[in-house]
C-alpha cells in the first residue's frame, strides 16, 4: 500500500484551498446555457488532446534503452523541471508528453502493463481539469497513474478518491510500486485509523481514500481552525511546521482526482456531510417523546392526517392531523405539549414509517440500523440520519434508540470539491451529466474513444404489468442462459429485490451467488467467480462501479457475460454502469432489461398517468413496447434530483452567509 521508504515531511506549501465562488442567479442562468454547449462538444474535445500522443511517443525509444537506475535519475530531473514550469495548475504540453512517456516505460517494468494511447488521452484530459468518460473496462485505474504521478511530481499533494475503502485500498496497493519507482510516496486513509496515523499518512505525495473520508477529515481540520484562537495564526504555524501540525490532518486541497466522478459529484451530492456529537437528553428530545410520537404516528392515516406530495420524500400534516396531535397534547402534556417539538417529532416518525423501507434504505446489522447508500448498494455503518430520524428508525424496528446527536459541522460535496485548486475525474458515464458537472463544478466532460470496438448487444426492454410476472420471466431467461453455460449477472435496486430474485432462482433450482449490502465483505470473491461458465450472480448497485468481472476463455468466445437489469434506477447512469459489466475491452456480451409497472420507479401518484399508458401499450403490443414510458419517467426523476442538488447548494451557501457573523458552519 505504501513503499518501503519512510514518509518524508515535505517542504511546506501554501494551505491549498481555492476561494469559494458565490453564484448569483444571473451566473447560474449563463452557466446553464454554456453547460449545454460544453456537453454537446464532449466527443469532439477528445480530438484536441491528440497532440499529447506525438510528444509522448517521441521519447519512447530513449527511455526504453535506459537502465532502471538511469530511468529513475531521469524521473528526478523531470520532477525539478515540472516544479519549475508549473504555472498555477497548468503544465507545458511537451513536458507532460515527456513525463507520460517515462511513466509508461516505468509501468511496463514495474507492473508489466503499458498504457494504451486512449489512456494517455484520458490522463491528459484529467490533468487539464476535465472529467474523462472512459468505457467500463478501458483501464481507468492504470490511466489515473499518469495523471496522479505527473501532478505529484510537480510538487502538488494529490488526493485520489474512489467510492469505498475496498477499492481505495486495492488500487493503492496495486499502484504503489510504480509510484515508488518514480520516487513518490503513497498511502491510503481508511476507516478506523487514528488521528495520529492520518496526520502521518497525509504527508505522502499521493493519498488514496474515499470521498467521504477526505471530506470529513477536511471538516475536522476546519474545526481546528475555527475553535482554537487565532485563525490565521494556526495557518502560519502549520506553514512553519510548528504546533499546528499536532492538530491538522491534511495539507490543504491542492489536486484531486475523483474516480466514478458522476457518482460522487452528482448522485451523492443530494445530502450534506455532517459531523455530529452526542448531546444530553435534556438538551433536546427525550426518549419518552420519541416513543410517544411513534405510537401516535402508527395511528395516523395517509390522506386523512398526512400527505406525501408527488415526487417528494417528505411528510405534510393536514389540518386533521394537527387536530389529532392537539388532542393528544392535552392528554400527554410535558414536552409533547410544545407544538413545534411535537409536530416535528411526529413528522420524523411518519417519515420513518412511510418513506424509508427496510432492506432498501437500510438494513439491520449488529443490533443496529445501518444506512444503505442508494447509489452503490453498500452499507454506511458510520453514518446516521439527523434530527431524530435515526432514533425513529430504531424504535420502528424494535431497537433501543441511540443517544441523540447535534450538528457540529456540515458541508455539501458541491462546496467542498469546488475548493480544490485543480479538480478532475474519470467515469464510464459522465456524458449524461455533462451539463451539471459544468454548471456546478466547472468541469468539462471529454468522451475518450475505446481501445477496441464495442460489440455488446442490447435487447429491447420487456415490461410486465406485475412484479410477479417479471420475476417469472427473469427466472426463465436465467435458466435458459445457465443451461447454455453462459454467466449471468442480475442487477437489482435493493437488498429486498435481491432476496426476491434469490428466492425465485432457488425455487427454479438454479445455483447462484448474492452480492448485496447485507454481506458485502465477500464482494471480491463473489465478483471473481461471476465470469465463470454457468455462473449466476445477483447484485445490487455495488456491482456496477469499480468491479472487474473477468471472463473464462471459453465464455468469452461463446457469448460473454449476460447482464439482466431487473429494474430501472432513478438515474440512467446507474443503469449504464451495470450494463458496462459486460463487453469489456471488445468482448462479447449482452444486456437485457426485465421491468414491471410495480417497480419503485413507477410507484406513486406522480407516475399514475405513465403507468396507465404503459399498461395499455403493453397489453396491445406486448411487453417489448412499453419501455419508453419507464425511460420517460426516469428522465423526469433525474430532473427532480438535479433540482434538489441545486437547491441544496443554494441553501448551504445561504446558511453559510447567515452564519458569517458568528463563524462558518464548517
Amino acid at each position: 500500500m505504501s513503499d518501503a521508504r519512510p514518509i518524508h515531511r515535505p517542504i511546506p506549501l501554501p494551505f491549498g484551498e481555492k476561494q469559494e465562488q458565490k453564484d448569483t442567479k444571473f451566473d447560474r442562468f449563463g452557466q446553464r446555457i454554456i453547460a449545454r454547449f460544453v456537453a454537446a462538444n464532449a466527443k469532439s474535445r477528445a480530438d484536441k488532446l491528440r497532440p499529447i500522443l506525438r510528444y509522448a511517443r517521441r521519447h519512447d525509444k530513449t527511455y526504453a534503452a535506459m537502465t532502471d537506475a538511469e530511468l529513475q535519475l531521469r524521473a528526478q530531473r523531470l520532477r525539478r523541471d515540472l516544479k519549475a514550469r508549473l504555472r498555477g495548475h497548468d503544465l507545458p504540453l511537451r513536458l507532460v508528453g515527456k513525463t507520460f512517456s517515462l511513466i509508461r516505460e516505468a509501468s511496463v517494468r514495474v507492473l508489466g502493463m503499458r498504457h494504451y494511447d486512449v489512456q494517455v488521452l484520458g490522463a491528459w484530459a484529467m490533468l487539464q481539469g476535465q472529467v474523462a468518460e472512459m468505457r467500463t473496462g478501458e483501464g481507468k485505474t492504470l490511466c489515473a497513474t499518469l495523471t496522479v504521478a505527473t501532478a505529484a511530481m510537480s510538487g502538488r499533494p494529490v488526493h485520489l478518491m474512489t467510492v469505498n475503502d475496498y477499492l481505495a485500498s486495492r488500487d493503492a496497493e496495486e499502484m504503489a510500486p510504480l509510484y515508488a519507482f518514480l520516487g513518490l510516496t503513497t498511502t491510503c486513509v481508511l476507516e478506523g485509523q487514528t488521528d495520529d496515523e492520518r496526520r502521518q499518512l497525509y504527508q505522502a505525495d499521493i493519498v488514496y481514500g474515499t470521498n467521504k473520508t477526505f471530506t470529513f477529515d477536511y471538516l475536522r481540520d476546519r474545526q481546528v481552525l475555527r475553535f482554537q484562537p487565532g485563525h490565521m495564526r494556526r495557518k502560519l504555524e502549520y506553514l512553519t511546521r510548528s504546533n499546528a501540525s499536532a492538530d491538522m490532518r491534511m495539507r490543504g486541497l491542492h489536486f484531486a482526482l475523483v474516480d466514478e466522478a458522476d457518482s460522487v459529484l452528482i448522485d451523492e451530492a443530494r445530502t450534506p456531510l455532517i459531523i455530529s456529537g452526542q448531546v444530553e437528553q435534556s438538551a433536546g428530545f427525550d426518549t419518552e417523546l420519541f416513543y410517544q410520537a411513534m405510537d401516535i404516528a402508527k395511528k395516523m392515516k395517509e390522506g386523512d392526517h398526512f400527505n406525501i406530495p408527488k415526487d417528494q420524500q417528505k411528510i405534510e400534516l393536514t389540518d386533521s392531523g394537527f387536530d389529532l396531535l392537539d388532542d393528544h397534547s392535552d392528554r400527554l402534556g410535558g414536552t409533547f405539549a410544545v407544538p413545534v417539538i411535537r409536530d416535528f417529532t411526529v413528522t420524523q416518525a411518519l417519515s420513518a414509517l412511510h418513506l424509508f423501507h427496510r432492506d432498501e434504505a437500510y438494513i439491520i446489522r449488529d443490533d443496529g440500523v445501518q444506512i444503505v447508500d442508494e447509489n452503490t448498494g453498500r452499507t454506511m455503518p458510520d453514518r446516521t440520519w439527523s434530527d431524530g430520524l435515526h432514533q425513529m428508525m430504531e424504535i420502528k424496528e424494535g431497537l433501543e434508540p441511540s443517544p441523540p446527536r447535534e450538528t457540529l459541522a456540515r458541508i455539501t460535496y458541491q462546496r467542498f470539491f469546488r475548493r480544490y485548486g485543480r479538480l478532475c475525474g474519470m467515469t464510464g458515464t459522465a456524458h449524461d451529466a455533462a451539463w451539471e458537472l459544468w454548471s456546478v463544478y466547472r468541469l468539462p466532460v471529454t468522451i475518450i474513444p475505446t481501445n477496441k470496438k464495442d460489440i455488446r448487444k442490447f435487447a429491447p426492454d420487456r415490461v410486465y404489468r406485475t412484479a410477479a410476472a417479471k420475476w417469472d420471466a427473469v427466472a426463465k431467461r436465467t435458466r435458459n442462459l445457465h443451461e447454455q453455460g453462459l454467466p449471468v449477472l442480475i442487477g437489482t435496486r435493493s437488498v429486498s429485490a435481491s432476496q426476491e430474485a434469490s428466492k425465485r432462482l432457488t425455487a427454479a433450482g438454479i445455483a447462484h451467488q448474492v452480492l448485496s449490502a447485507a454481506q458485502d465483505a465477500d464482494e471480491a470473491e463473489i465478483v471473481a467467480k461471476a465470469g465463470e461458465a454457468g455462473a449466476v450472480t445477483i447484485a445490487t448497485n455495488m456491482a456496477g462501479r469499480g468491479t472487474d468481472i473477468k471472463l473464462a476463455d471459453a465464455v468469452a468466445k461463446r457469448g460473454g457475460l449476460h447482464v439482466i437489469l431487473s429494474e430501472r434506477h432513478d438515474s440512467r447512469r446507474v443503469d449504464r454502469q451495470l450494463e458496462g459489466r459486460c463487453g469489456r475491452q471488445g468482448q462479447l456480451g449482452k444486456c437485457e432489461a426485465f421491468l414491471s409497472l410495480e417497480d419503485e420507479l413507477m410507484r406513486g401518484d406522480a407516475a399514475k398517468r405513465l403507468r396507465r399508458q404503459a399498461a395499455f401499450v403493453s397489453t396491445i403490443l406486448g411487453p417489448r413496447a412499453a419501455g419508453r414510458y419507464l425511460r420517460k419517467r426516469q428522465k423526469h426523476v433525474e430532473g427532480l434530483h438535479a433540482q434538489i442538488r441545486r437547491d441544496l447548494l443554494d441553501a448551504d451557501q445561504e446558511l453559510n452567509k447567515l452564519l458569517a457573523l458568528s463563524g462558518e458552519m464548517e
